[in-house]
């Protein structure tokens, strides 16, 4: 059976509201939580980008059975791989073994604050190697000295190790990131519904190992607030990875997405009450086999809504049909 989980998502809420988000979460029976990396929202009215890392420790804090997962973290440009990882040990001691880290190659939205620059795809993808094998090398608490083609790494140790490291895992895409974490990671993560990037991943090392899908909602009893509101905030998500990874602030988004119809957004988006609706949308991430599907509840302040009619109708559901 696929693991539901419920998504953090940073864009959409304040600190405080993404940890009660994910204490409701625990409490409704979701079966595992992400979230989301961000030094922006994708658009304006969006509206919250903060730190993911700090919500986390206060999550770890404040729940006590939800696994919690980051989805995903760059490692190559706000964040030095060494610091990473010294993060990500850190919130595997707090929750006490309920984390894993989700990595990828980042998007130039989040990035482009430190001003390095933004290389192509290709470079890109062979930064997150590297990273991954350096976050790997840390997390067994021995020195690491490291002198490679994108990173540097003198003296570096962790002084405080989980007995279990958390799990990494890493986001694709297309055959070169498949490649990569096949070769890298515990776990692979998309948020399409595409099973040739599963075989890939399969191919090049990933077999039997989870795979993480997601997947935007937006519930509410009127369908067409539903659609409304689904267009207001997520339209960018109709771009596809190669557009959404390279504008670099939400008013490019708007700008790219000006001719998106509600309509549009409704064809790719389940909106409203319908459970079937929902269930038929989860349906193709089972049928090309993702293990856990992460769900996003749009709009940050309709989830308590959302959280009681999952409850009682759509987990039930996604449950027995899935």
């Amino acid at each position: 059976m696929m693991q539901i989980g419920y998504t953090m998502m940073t864009e959409q809420a304040g600190p405080r509201e993404l940890v009660e988000h994910v204490v409701e979460a625990e409490r409704v029976g979701f079966d595992f939580s992400v979230i989301s990396d961000h030094s922006f929202p994708w658009l304006d009215s969006q509206g919250h980008a903060p730190y993911a890392w700090s919500v986390l420790g206060a999550a770890a804090q404040a729940t006590s059975r939800i696994p919690l997962m980051t989805y995903v973290t760059c490692p190559t440009f706000r964040y030095h791989p060494a610091v990473v990882a010294q993060k990500a040990a850190t919130v595997q001691l707090l929750s006490e073994g309920r984390f894993r880290l989700g990595l990828g190659s980042g998007e130039i939205l989040n990035e482009h604050v430190v001003g390095e620059g933004w290389p192509s795809a290709g470079v890109r993808l062979e930064m997150l190697d590297e990273a991954a094998g350096i976050i790997r090398d840390l997390f067994s608490g021995e020195y690491v000295t490291h002198r490679g083609t994108h990173f540097q790494v003198e003296n570096a140790k962790l002084w405080d190790v989980p007995d279990a490291p958390p799990p990494i895992g890493i986001a694709v895409s297309g055959p070169h990131s498949c490649k990569v974490a096949g070769h890298r990671a515990d776990l692979v993560i998309a948020t399409e519904p595409k099973g040739e990037l599963l075989d890939a991943f399969d191919e090049h090392g990933g077999a039997g190992k989870p795979r993480v899908g997601q997947m935007p909602v937006c519930y509410d009893p009127d369908r067409d607030t539903a659609v409304a509101r689904a267009h207001d905030q997520f339209r960018w998500a109709l771009g596809g990875w190669g557009v959404n990874s390279e504008l670099p602030l939400p008013s490019g988004f708007a700008q790219a997405t000006e001719t998106v119809r509600p309509e549009d957004v409704a064809e790719n988006i389940p909106c409203g009450d319908d459970v079937d609706a929902f269930v038929e949308a989860a349906r193709p991430y089972a049928e090309a086999g993702f293990t856990e599907l992460a769900l996003v509840q749009i709009g940050g302040g309709h989830q308590e809504p959302f959280f009681r009619w999952a409850e009682k109708e759509l987990l039930p559901a996604l449950r027995d049909r899935l």
